[in-house]
């Protein structure tokens, strides 16, 4: 895997977080769920709502909750610091509003908050610590099994052991000054998203995203007419058996003559080992590139200035 540094570690936690054992009590009569965060943070609350179905599900990314939250609802705010300006808004509005509140933090302002609160452990950055943050939900919603998380845990071990591929697809990348385009199958666009959002904080280059089926229904057109294809690195990650998708991308494939440079495909029999082997595989891919590009991935300086700036 090369010589290892600070990111290196964070990376490697990923397999003990899964064994995270943090809960929360969910209050009876709930109807609802809303997960309030932004970043790192918030794309919990997207992997959450594509694990869980036994009840409706929203994630909020902003200052603001939707009018109909009340009694029934609660309201989960996820920040790893727990000074996320949007999110500590959030939870005001959600205690204004009679919402049932549960807040998941290291600590900050929502930590020390009126709420019960599951503290996760400090000194990451908020992307590194996806698995302290899913598994409290995972676990208060019984939405995950002991027999999941030991196929997890094996399968991201097995990654951190052998991530061979992730550096070529990184090389790949590099070499061409290519800006990726990642694709991911129904119900998982959030590992497409993750995938994004770690080209762009570890990485620090644009890159786009999109999920069969729906891409279909606008992308095509793109994929066919667009021009500069050439600097283009389209991936596909693929996390479902059903054949109706799977007949969708070799069709998008032929008719837009934009051939995928790679095809993941997850391994695992759940979709929570599903979904947390692409999420790893795509960190390990971005780590990379940051290295060959030479830039520190922890950096993130310009989001501190921008914060600086609306103060």
């Amino acid at each position: 895997m090369g010589s290892r540094d600070p990111f290196t570690e964070e990376l490697l936690s990923l397999k003990d977080q899964v064994y995270f054992p943090g809960t929360f009590k969910v209050p009876a009569g709930i109807d609802k769920v809303i997960i309030a965060g932004m970043g790192g943070s918030g794309i919990v609350g997207r992997l959450f709502s594509e694990l869980y179905g036994e009840k409706p599900v929203m994630v909020s990314s902003g200052y603001t909750l939707p009018e109909f939250t009340d009694a029934k609802t609660l309201v989960i705010c996820i920040s790893y610091s727990g000074n996320t300006a949007e999110t500590v808004s959030s939870f005001n509005e959600a205690k204004r509003q009679g919402a049932a509140v549960v807040v998941i933090s290291s600590g900050g302002i929502l930590g020390a908050a009126d709420a019960e609160a599951v503290i996760v452990p400090k000194g990451k950055s908020p992307r590194s610590a996806i698995g302290y943050m899913l598994m409290p939900l995972l676990n208060a919603f019984g939405a995950v099994s002991e027999k999941e998380k030991r196929e997890a845990a094996l399968l991201l071990d097995t990654l951190d052991g052998d991530n061979s591929e992730a550096e070529k697809i990184a090389a790949e990348i590099f070499s061409g000054s290519r800006m990726p385009l990642v694709y991911s199958t129904f119900p998982n666009e959030s590992i497409a998203y993750r995938w994004n959002t770690q080209f762009n904080e570890n990485s620090k280059i644009l890159s786009f995203w999109g999920s069969f089926p729906e891409l279909n229904h606008n992308n095509t057109m793109a994929l066919k007419l667009t021009y500069r294809k050439n600097l283009l690195y389209p991936i596909c990650l693929v996390s479902t058996t059903d054949k109706r998708i799977l007949k969708r991308i070799k069709a998008t494939e032929d008719v837009t003559g934009m051939k995928f440079r790679r095809v993941l495909k997850a391994k695992g029999s759940s979709p929570f080992s599903r979904a947390l082997y692409l999420i790893h595989l795509g960190d390990y891919v971005t780590y990379y590139l940051a290295r060959m590009r030479g830039v520190d991935p922890l950096d993130v300086s310009t989001i501190e200035e921008l914060k600086r700036a609306l103060k």
